[in-house]
């Protein structure tokens, strides 16, 4: 796995990207400002989403407007917080099934996004694992 610290930083913003000068949008925000109106059961669902990928090795938790992207050394996860429930993303190699799959978008050949929606901790069960695990190793 890439080293993190080997990863361009932003003069600007710090934040981390795989090639120099890569376009972004340039701001901060904290993970505050998108729980602010989530009920705790969604700041406790996306501590767990969190904690299975820090399972893997470091990551960086990058809080954005619209969403909150998690990278190692790509930006392979993330997640939009609603009110109650979060849709958690990932990025995989292959099109997958699960029961909390909402959406799965393809980017090109052998990559697409997956959209799962998730109202508690307790749904994010041992084949999400598998999967936030199949994820990390492309980020």
């Amino acid at each position: 796995m890439a080293n993190l610290d080997d990863l361009w930083t932003c003069p600007e913003c710090g934040h981390r990207f795989v090639t120099k000068n890569m376009w972004h949008s340039c701001s901060n925000y904290t993970l505050d400002h998108h729980f602010d109106s989530a009920s705790p059961n969604v700041r406790a669902t996306f501590a767990r989403f969190v904690a299975l990928i820090e399972k893997r090795g470091p990551i960086e938790v990058i809080p954005q407007k619209t969403r909150i992207a998690i990278q190692a050394k790509v930006r392979f996860a993330g997640c939009a917080v609603r009110k109650k429930w979060m849709l958690a993303n990932l990025w995989l190699t292959r099109r997958v099934r699960h029961p909390r799959l909402q959406r799965v978008e393809k980017f090109g050949p052998g990559s697409y996004g997956h959209q799962f929606r998730f109202d508690s901790p307790a749904e994010i069960d041992e084949p999400f694992e598998t999967l936030v695990q199949e994820a990390n190793s492309v980020g």
